[in-house]
């Protein structure tokens, strides 16, 4: 095992969609690195330079890389194909490039050749017109990993207090009417135990409190306002209590008042002596969490892939198609999702070069829901 202080991460990260500001903010990204690693570029060299060079073009002074100066892992377009992407506009081609670039981060870091990947943003609807109907790229990465259990957690930093929010997804890119359908105890089992073993496993956090949504207002109101608490969710908890001594389980928390204490702890305004927010938050549908997280933190969160054998991260915006081209894009995310990554790999390194922790870290949680 190599010396832990000599370790720099291998991440790959890709281009997104060529049609998008993916390709903007990598150069911006890359302009001036975030963290110490190796780092290789994924995707179209002919879309980047013309990227690089439109942006060039441009009067702003804009800190760019420069493609030539860059490792990169070229995943070359059909000529048909190239002449088919317009900046600005998502399409079949910019979709099947996207597609492509990640299917082959995906292939090299399973072999072992990356330690983790930062995705560009890409185009669900792209994706889909170039035949992959995959709701993200989460579950393509799921798929080729070859694993059944993963999860969307979304990381930030505060500037302002430098305290860390963290949100794992129990349901993700699926219609709100089907909500309560997804939702059942074997779900939440296997999406609290992943969060527990990433809080373990790339944050140190060997007994977290960790806080619980709510699925209906005032979690339900007894039976009120929505059944789902008391029939099962409740309960629940009360099981994972006690299969679980260990940690701080809180809820089910009103979804109205669950982002109360995140928001004063993201923004530092309140002094209460003994205050406390939560390690990490479990909400239980998309916009539950990502409403909160995009309000606080639009411009830095980064969305993990949990329960992956390598490290995924990527930044918290889409393709912005209206601003492609312009050098308007702001980059802060995806250099947030770079650091995120860094810390991630040379955390994992760290328990792995070390037998105590790593017996510590292989213990098995069991799954009974």
């Amino acid at each position: 095992m190599s010396d832990t202080k000599s370790y720099r991460p291998r991440l790959a990260m890709t281009l997104g969609d060529p049609a998008g500001i993916g390709p903007e903010v990598v150069l911006k990204a890359l302009a001036v690195p975030p963290v110490d690693c190796d780092i290789t570029v994924v995707g179209s060299r002919s879309r980047l330079i013309a990227t690089y060079q439109q942006l060039r073009s441009l009067k702003a002074a804009l800190p760019l890389a420069n493609p030539e100066q860059l490792q990169m892992l070229d995943v070359p377009l059909a000529p048909s194909l190239e002449q088919q992407i317009v900046v600005g506009q998502e399409s079949v081609a910019s979709g099947a490039a996207s597609f492509r670039s990640l299917e082959t981060a995906i292939d090299q870091a399973l072999t072992g050749a990356f330690d983790g990947i930062v995705t560009g943003p890409i185009s669900k609807a792209a994706w889909s017109a170039a035949g992959h109907a995959y709701p993200g790229q989460t579950e393509l990465l799921a798929e080729r990993a070859g694993v059944d259990r993963f999860g969307m957690l979304f990381v930030a930093r505060s500037p302002h207090t430098g305290w860390c929010l963290r949100t794992l997804l129990a349901t993700t890119h699926i219609p709100l009417r089907d909500v309560a359908d997804a939702l059942t105890p074997a779900l939440l089992t296997r999406k609290l135990d992943l969060l527990i073993e990433c809080l373990w496993q790339d944050f140190g956090l060997a007994t977290p409190r960790i806080a619980i949504a709510g699925l209906n207002p005032h979690s339900g109101e007894q039976g009120k306002l929505g059944h789902e608490e008391q029939d099962w969710l409740i309960p629940w908890l009360q099981a994972t209590r006690l299969r679980l001594p260990q940690l701080q389980l809180e809820g089910p928390i009103p979804p109205d008042t669950l982002w109360v204490k995140p928001g004063q702890a993201w923004f530092g305004t309140t002094h209460t002596p003994g205050f406390n927010p939560a390690d990490a938050y479990l909400a239980l549908y998309h916009d539950q969490g990502l409403i909160p997280v995009k309000l606080m933190a639009f411009d830095r969160a980064v969305n993990t892939s949990i329960g992956l054998p390598f490290v995924r991260t990527s930044p918290d915006h889409g393709t912005a198609f209206d601003i492609a081209g312009r050098g308007q894009a702001d980059a802060t995310s995806i250099m947030a999702a770079l650091a995120l990554a860094a810390e991630f790999c040379c955390e994992r390194h760290r328990v792995a070069a070390a037998p105590s922790l790593s017996r510590l870290h292989d213990r098995k949680l069991s799954y009974k829901s």
